[in-house]
């Protein structure tokens, strides 16, 4: 018997009726962590507590809520037990363990092993069957050291207040804005929020988290602050009171060439909540599973990779060349 694994809305499993971070309303869903694309009106949730308490300011409704905290194991099915452990993503972000009669099966939804400003330390236990995501699942993704980024972040940040201009620090609301300004703790920069950044740190708080001091944005009294603005709102008339400004996107694409330009900005840094290239490859190591599933990004030339490093690994829902050694006319596709 064997993980029947399908990429249908998420992550299915019909074996057990459930699926993994599902986008679409369904019966039953294990939630890793509160992403609106990780996220729908299901009727029935198993998810960590700051993930409860996330997702019920993003998406308040009636529903089934399995709050498990990160170690404890309960049935999800007769014959299967979950646990949740720390992914390291953001706040509440779980790895989910499955143990059933197929063996053990390891979803790490989004996950980043290097250690955050905002996140519970990543945890990963081994498991038979690993599926994972490989955002940046290419070589080319190294990210800097995570102190020389907030260094040179901070004295973006420095100069632009120098220059007489507003810092404006695009930061997804949750998780990356929270990262970011415990990041800039050391700088003494006063710090303004916009609105739904601040709504989510306070729950952070709430759950006894402590960052610097910071306030709601107020455009008649930004000047000396660190704005931290949605990249949704680039566009829209949230910062149009602030003529004079600095902008800089904070994400792990400013590695991509013209990431600058595409996101129309004046400096990005390499600041990520997942795993580059090297921490993928590292969770395969310390997971030690028999078969990989790679799911999202550069999942099918992650697959490709390990099958070369001499594990079987197959992305998850794309078609699958098989490599041959040179010469060969014919290939036989892997399960997709």
């Amino acid at each position: 018997m064997s993980w029947d694994v399908r990429a249908s809305n998420g992550i299915w499993l019909p074996q057990l009726g459930w699926r993994l971070d599902a986008a679409k309303s369904v019966d039953r869903a294990v939630i890793s962590h509160a992403h609106s694309d990780h996220i729908a009106r299901h009727r029935e949730i198993v998810c960590s507590p700051p993930t409860a308490r996330l997702l019920r300011a993003r998406m308040p409704g009636r529903r089934v809520e399995h709050v498990l905290p990160f170690g404890h194991t309960e049935a999800l099915t007769t014959d299967t037990a979950v646990t949740l452990h720390p992914a390291g993503h953001i706040l509440g972000s779980s790895l989910v363990h499955l143990q059933g009669p197929p063996g053990t099966l390891l979803y790490t939804g989004d996950f980043k092993l290097r250690p955050g400003y905002a996140a519970e330390p990543c945890q990963p236990p081994r498991a038979d069957v690993l599926v994972m995501e490989t955002t940046f699942g290419l070589p080319r993704y190294a990210f800097p050291p995570q102190e020389e980024v907030v260094a040179a972040l901070i004295a973006f940040c420095r100069q632009a207040l120098a220059d007489g201009a507003v810092p404006v620090l695009y930061c997804y609301s949750l998780g990356k804005s929270q990262e970011v300004l415990r990041a800039l703790a050391p700088a003494g920069i006063p710090v303004m929020l916009h609105a739904a950044a601040a709504q989510l740190t306070r729950i952070y708080e709430q759950l006894g988290w402590t960052f610097p001091a910071y306030r709601d944005f107020d455009a008649r009294e930004a000047n000396g602050h660190i704005v931290i603005c949605p990249p949704a709102h680039q566009g829209t008339g949230f910062l149009r009171h602030l003529p004079a400004r600095r902008t800089a996107v904070v994400t792990g694409w400013a590695l991509d060439a013209g990431a600058i330009y595409r996101n129309r900005c004046d400096a990005a840094f390499a600041l990520s909540d997942h795993a580059d290239y090297a921490d993928l490859l590292r969770l395969v190591d310390l997971v030690q599973p028999r078969r990989v599933y790679t799911v999202h990004g550069f999942a099918r030339e992650f697959a490709s990779d390990l099958r070369a490093r001499g594990v079987e690994a197959w992305a998850l829902g794309r078609s699958n060349q098989l490599e041959l050694p040179l010469g060969t006319a014919t290939h036989t596709p892997g399960p997709s």
